[in-house]
């Protein structure tokens, strides 16, 4: 017992010393600016496509349920079409039970001269032939309106799912917006840029006739407003709300979607690019509308303002102009 006794005080001490001279785990380092920076890039590119797919089906959506309205004003007076229909139809059986069916043997029977027996022949092609007809306009109408029901049955449906996916890309928007926001927190201590535009951007907009000029001009005066997804006016823009907004100002329509937007442009190339065009980008996940001299007019990314700047930020995909 004594050897034991005088053992544990050396083993407590031994304890002691190897935990003061074991190595401490490193706290863990802050991300670097570059660090910060590389991942508010990455995160700000991601987010943008999320929106513009967003901004597409929202597009899709709009076009389905315009869709919709059409068959469901159709659907009402083919539906009293075919009503009326039956009613006919019904009419013709009841008559002919009634009154019993003209047919050719009762006319061959009656003793009437030749020209009366002519006219019999003549009134029974005739009214056998109205029966025919309304008989069979009446199945083309049912036929009709049964087509009818089933697109619009499957355009509800259409529009159901698309309503559905809408509201989850809108929820992983809003997931991916608070941690872009949180990077750049810990970046520039504050989620967004400051209101308004850069002084040395506020300049009078270059001289551009007719309706370019005017998307043009409205471009300029939006510099400073801040990027809002979802968004085409003054409150704020995304990349497609802002050209859409643009062109609307100049009294042209166009989808509030970087993909739709370049289906419905005229493809140009590069040195054909005149102030008013379109500059699209990456996988069309952006879109900046060009104002002269190598430059565009962009809605950036969430946290940033509208600003004008070298047309050359990111792979250009194509050039398009407004029909």
């Amino acid at each position: 017992m004594p050897s034991v006794r005088k053992r544990l005080p050396a083993l407590a001490v031994a304890a002691i010393s190897a935990t003061l001279v074991a190595p401490v785990a490193p706290a863990q380092a802050e991300p670097s600016p570059a660090e910060l920076t590389r991942r508010i890039e990455k995160a700000s590119t991601e987010l943008e496509q999320v929106v513009e797919a967003h901004n597409t089906l929202a597009e899709d959506l709009k076009t389905t349920k315009a869709t919709l309205a059409r068959l469901t004003a159709r659907l009402g007076p083919l539906e009293q079409q075919v009503a009326r229909g039956r009613a006919e139809v019904h009419q013709l059986a009841v008559a002919a039970y009634k009154t019993g069916e003209l047919g050719t043997a009762t006319a061959l029977l009656r003793p009437d001269d030749a020209t009366t027996l002519v006219n019999r022949f003549t009134t029974v092609d005739r009214l056998a032939q109205e029966r025919q007809q309304r008989i069979t306009t009446f199945t083309d109408d049912q036929r009709q309106l049964l087509a009818q029901r089933t697109r619009l049955e499957e355009t509800v449906a259409k529009v159901t799912a698309q309503a559905r996916g809408l509201a989850s890309t809108r929820e992983r928007i809003e997931r991916d917006l608070a941690d872009l926001y949180e990077l750049r927190r810990q970046a520039y201590g504050r989620a967004t840029e400051p209101a308004g535009a850069d002084p040395d951007q506020v300049r009078a907009a270059p001289p551009v006739s007719g309706a370019a000029g005017v998307a043009v001009r409205y471009a300029y005066g939006a510099l400073g407003k801040p990027y809002r997804w979802g968004g085409d006016d003054g409150a704020g823009y995304d990349c497609s709300g802002l050209t859409s907004a643009a062109w609307r100002a100049a009294g042209k329509s166009l989808p509030h979607s970087t993909r739709r937007q370049w289906k419905v442009v005229a493809h140009l190339k590069r040195h054909d690019l005149r102030p008013g065009d379109l500059v699209f980008y990456r996988g069309l996940g952006h879109v900046a509308l060009y104002v002269g001299s190598g430059q565009i007019i962009d809605a950036p990314t969430a946290g940033r303002n509208v600003l004008k700047r070298d047309m050359n930020i990111m792979p250009i995909v194509g050039y398009g102009r407004v029909r």
